[in-house]
């Protein structure tokens, strides 16, 4: 019998900040939590939204047009080719629905930016 999985337990249990991990699959997308605190840095998708879901605490999304102040139980879907930044002044435990083609940093790379293969690991 397949198992439930809590997205906030496995948050809760990360041990990295800004380390997505991958906890389903729902056609071509991923579902991924991230323990966040701090800024993560300005990127794009060009060619995939990406939706963020607060578990617990505040995120704020930064953006060329303005941005958005995320609390617990609020999304946010950031359209394909947007510049964002997320930042979190406290920790944030968040919620991800990405295509499974979704780059975490999009093409920019830094000391933070995590690969598929590092997002699909055990927690």
């Amino acid at each position: 019998m397949p198992d439930a999985v809590s997205p906030l337990a496995v948050a809760t249990a990360l041990r990295e900040l800004w380390s997505p991990r991958v906890v389903a699959e729902v056609d071509d997308s991923y579902v991924k939590v991230a323990k966040v605190k701090g800024t993560l840095t300005w990127h794009s998708h060009d060619e995939e939204d990406e939706l963020f879901f607060i578990l617990k605490g505040k995120l704020r999304i930064e953006m060329e047009a303005g941005a958005v102040d995320l609390k617990e139980g609020e999304a946010f879907v950031v359209p394909k080719g947007v510049r964002h930044n997320p930042v979190a002044e406290e920790e944030c435990l968040v919620m991800l629905i990405e295509r499974k083609t979704t780059q975490h940093t999009g093409s920019e790379v830094t000391d933070k930016t995590r690969s598929i293969a590092d997002q699909l690991r055990p927690v």
